[in-house]
């Protein structure tokens, strides 16, 4: 707590920004990452290993790399870039918007994988006894499978938020360090470092430390929670 009180306002604006960025991924996340498993867990369609490979590709693939390629992407010289510009005049780069794109795309594995994991361990007999019962395809996914799968909808969402708290490669290359904008703590981190002033680095990693401790921690005890109540 003295390490919290003794903060300058510059660094509460940073967290605060990385904690607004890592809620915000996480929400749109968890909406993409739900209906994006549930497609690989029951479709079988030519070209679904394509798709299982480019969603799992940001976890083998340098962070700079993507977030280069988003970089060009996003400009407004590219079609996305510009019908983002024509849409709200403002750029995708360098921008908190354009971080939450990169963000959501760089931490995509990370969650479709547990919630992926989540739904292939449903039973298949469950649902056809609830489609036997007169329920729809979406009051089965509603009642039967979305029960059954909290535990890696869960992990889905600590990962997602703890991963995008510290990255770091996607964010420099997208949004460089615009305090206030895109400066997150990663970012302020390295910057600190680079301006030789260790103790406010060492406030940053720390505090960076424990929110990821506390997260993991968080996650082991839901599931071991969840295992013990089967």
């Amino acid at each position: 707590m003295r390490l919290l009180s003794g903060l300058p306002p510059e660094l509460w604006e940073v967290l605060w920004l990385s904690v607004r960025l890592a809620s915000v991924v996480t929400l749109l996340l968890l909406l993409v990452s739900v209906p994006l498993a549930w497609g690989l867990s029951r479709r079988r369609w030519r070209g679904m290993i394509v798709l299982e490979t480019m969603v799992s590709l940001p976890i083998v693939l340098p962070p700079t790399v993507i977030g280069f390629y988003l970089l060009i992407l996003f400009s407004p010289q590219q079609p996305l870039g510009k019908f983002w510009l024509q849409l709200t005049g403002r750029t995708l780069t360098f921008t908190f918007e354009g971080l939450v794109i990169g963000s959501i795309i760089y931490s995509l594995p990370y969650a479709v994988q547990p919630i992926l994991n989540a739904f292939k361990s449903v039973p298949p007999e469950l649902l056809d006894a609830a489609r036997t019962l007169g329920a729809s395809g979406w009051q089965a996914f509603r009642h039967v499978t979305l029960p059954l799968s909290r535990r890696g909808l869960g992990v889905a969402a600590v990962l997602g938020f703890a991963h995008t708290l510290g990255e770091f490669g996607v964010v420099v290359m997208l949004g460089g360090s615009i305090p206030g904008k895109t400066k997150v703590a990663s970012i302020a981190l390295y910057d600190e470092v680079q301006k030789l002033n260790y103790d406010t680095a060492h406030q940053y990693a720390l505090i960076l430390l424990v929110t990821s401790f506390v997260m993991l921690l968080t996650m082991t005890v839901m599931q071991r929670k969840m295992d013990e109540d089967g």
